[in-house]
């Protein structure tokens, strides 16, 4: 073992220190040691502990440190290292820390790190990696010490940091992150010290995290959150540093917030008047159109109503009303979720129940889907789609309050042997028959025109030649409609309020 720390060592470390073939480690830490590292410190290969922190020195992260075998510890901290992160220390199966913090490193984190499952102790901050946050981070399985703050980091916090269950200490700060903070990290039930300030990150602070009873330092300070913040388990102990410059936060009056009695929105708020809902994704108009048609076969002709006709008085609803009737987005209140977002049933405090479409805004596409439902329903009113009563939407939060319809689902509809409708199962999108560059649109052109009795269910299909002609006829006109509609590029397509009038018409 070699150690000289603070020895006001100066210079560089000469090229002979590969000449040390049985050195284990080597201390210099805290010196003024300069120049780069030489490459004849692949010759140490009994070397477990390199630390250099604390120096001047410069250039690249040499490439010869993978080909040390019993690698251990390495500390580079605190110099003017610049360039990527060598992507072959990944190899290095024997390391347990990593401290490549204080330097100028540049480029995104190598996927390759993650297969450093032993890894105790990572640490990149104050550097000038970029790129999205890596969902990889979930492999470091038996970290105790995580720190990527005072980087250019964006994107996403990835669910799967949930695995991180022997983390004690965790920063994310001074980065561009943005999205929601998981769910997930309920399960980080060892950490002391998390650190998510200065980013962008939205949405609400999750209730779960009250049971991180070993958690002694927060800080989400300067992001753009908003709701309640919890009170209970190590919040108790927080003060407002742990909250400032988050403007649409509310809570107890140690967190130096507005009390909850009211909900806060920021000054880009708008609330968007909706009639209906209804999903967008181009194979639901196929869907639709058949669905219509077994229920006009089905059931008598209803006159309607002149409440049925009359538009709908829009109330207001707050978030804080919606959080409420939802018990805080609970589990127990989901009724389903999908790629863009989820249904809750929410029982309002007048006893009104409705169902809550909440957006997934930190999916872009989801972001979209909520303008484009507005677009469609604004120009579409039918007695058979479901009533929209209002909407909730800001910066940070979308969701559409609709009629809470207690028969189940469209799923239930379509693939239930036992549901009311006493239909077949149709075929799923998902398949078997889909493989190998079949689709569902492809799948339905191909039976156009004379194969259309293998798409559609014949129990939409009455008995007798003179209606089995017509039927056919019918059926064959709105799937070709609905191929229409679901053209690709999407370009060539009908606006889809225009397909889901034409489909509601015929």
């Amino acid at each position: 073992m070699l150690g000289a720390s603070g020895s006001g060592i100066m210079g560089t470390i000469p090229r002979e220190i590969g000449n040390l073939s049985s050195l284990f480690a080597l201390v210099l830490h805290a010196n003024d040691l300069t120049g780069s590292i030489p490459t004849t410190i692949a010759r140490l290969q009994k070397l477990q502990v390199l630390d250099l922190s604390d120096n001047q020195m410069r250039g690249p992260i040499p490439t010869e440190f993978c080909h040390l075998p019993n690698l251990d510890s390495l500390y580079l901290t605190r110099n003017q290292f610049f360039g990527p992160v060598p992507a072959c220390l990944g190899n290095v199966s024997s390391l347990r820390r990593l401290f490549l913090g204080g330097n100028k490193l540049s480029s995104s984190i190598p996927t390759s790190l993650w297969n450093l499952k032993d890894l105790l102790a990572f640490d990149v901050s104050s550097n000038s990696l970029s790129g999205d946050l890596p969902s990889g981070l979930g492999s470091l399985r038996v970290a105790l010490q995580i720190d990527l703050s005072l980087n250019q980091f964006s994107g996403n916090i990835s669910a799967t940091i949930g695995g991180l269950q022997n983390l004690v200490y965790l920063s994310l700060a001074h980065n561009t992150l943005q999205g929601y903070i998981p769910e997930t990290f309920r399960s980080l039930i060892s950490l002391v010290n998390l650190n998510l300030s200065h980013n962008n990150l939205s949405g609400v602070i999750p209730k779960s995290l009250e049971a991180l009873l070993h958690l002694r330092y927060f800080n989400i300070s300067f992001n753009e959150l908003s709701g309640e913040i919890p009170s209970g388990g190590p919040f108790k102990n927080f003060t407002s540093q742990s909250f400032a410059s988050n403007e649409a936060l509310c809570g107890l009056t140690q967190f130096g917030v507005p009390k909850c009695h009211a909900v806060y929105w920021s000054w880009k708020t708008k609330i968007v008047v909706i009639i209906s809902v209804l999903s967008t994704v181009s194979l639901t108009l196929l869907v639709i159109g058949v669905l219509f048609v077994s229920i006009r076969r089905q059931k008598s002709k209803k006159v309607p109503t002149e409440r049925d006709m009359q538009l709908i008085v829009h109330q207001r609803i707050t978030y804080h009303e919606i959080f409420e009737a939802t018990n805080g987005f609970g589990e127990s209140n989901l009724i389903g979720s999908g790629s863009f977002g989820s249904v809750y049933k929410g029982v309002m405090s007048d006893g009104m129940v409705m169902a809550i479409k909440v957006f997934k805004l930190n999916i872009e596409k989801a972001f979209k889907s909520f303008e484009i439902e507005c677009e469609v329903l604004r120009n579409i009113r039918h007695r058979n789609l479901t009533k929209v009563i209002t909407s909730c939407s800001n910066l940070d939060f979308r969701a559409l309050v609709m009629e809470y319809m207690p028969n189940g689902s469209l799923e239930d509809l379509l693939y239930s042997y036992d549901h009311c409708l006493d239909i077949k199962q149709r075929t799923k999108p998902t398949d078997e028959i889909f493989a190998g560059g079949m689709t569902l649109r492809l799948w339905v052109k191909e039976s156009l025109p004379n194969e259309i009795t293998k798409v559609v269910d014949m129990v939409l299909l009455r008995q007798g030649e003179e209606h089995l002609t017509r039927d056919v006829q019918c059926l064959t006109s709105i799937m070709e409609l609905a191929l229409e509609c679901t053209k690709e590029p999407a370009e060539e397509r009908h606006h889809v309020a225009h397909c889901i009038s034409l489909i509601f018409l015929s």
